[in-house]
């Protein structure tokens, strides 16, 4: 073995005298091979990280610009309703006009809002969150990405969570300060119970 590594390492033979200095020989090329190695894997993994960030950045900007696409065409919208039918609401229409088709824009929650408004991937994401049993726990991006059926790497797993934090931006699911994810917090309407008689007509 002594000699393989030799040969395999510097391709020098050495003679039986010199059998102690050979086996120190293998052992410093071993260990400058390990570390060779060692500086290898962390220079990927710098240019792993470096690569996921830019990639943060790039759907980031990307989500920006597509909400102010649709924006602007709901205000387009707004405007030509409005021309047409005076004052009339134009909610329904300028929802209508932006289909939920995968990689569309994901509107803010409002109430009486549904997971219909959502497309199939980010509704399919909080429909899992509140489907999560637990005392608030919350679900992993990581969980997220196993109950989608998707492949357990890295790549996969942040693209779940830049779409759950984006969810959470919008207000459809909570980000926890431990990085999972739980339902929205409920609404309590300002004036519920607000001035409600306690009794019959009234009475005191």
């Amino acid at each position: 073995m002594v000699w393989a590594l030799l040969r395999e390492s510097s391709g020098v033979w050495f003679g039986l005298g010199d059998a102690e200095l050979s086996v120190t020989s293998v052992m410093t090329l071993v260990e400058e091979r390990e570390a060779a190695a060692r500086v290898q894997a962390e220079e990927l993994r710098v240019e792993a990280e470096r690569v996921l960030a830019e990639l943060a950045e790039a759907e980031a900007l990307l989500e920006r610009r597509v909400i102010a696409r649709a924006e602007l065409a709901e205000t387009l919208a707004g405007r030509d309703a409005m021309l047409e039918e005076g004052a009339a609401p134009v909610v329904e229409a300028t929802t209508a006009a932006i289909a939920p088709v995968a990689g569309s824009v994901v509107p803010r929650w409002y109430a009486g809002a549904t997971v219909l408004a959502l497309s199939a991937d980010y509704r399919r994401i909080v429909e899992l969150v509140e489907a999560e049993p637990g005392a608030g726990e919350g679900i992993s991006a990581k969980e997220l990405a196993g109950r989608l059926g998707l492949a357990a790497v890295p790549a996969k797993t942040e693209g779940v969570r830049s779409k759950a934090r984006r969810l959470a931006g919008r207000g459809w699911v909570t980000a926890l300060p431990s990085g999972r994810f739980t339902p929205r917090e409920p609404t309590v309407p300002a004036r519920a119970g607000a001035g409600m008689p306690s009794g019959r007509g009234g009475g005191s």
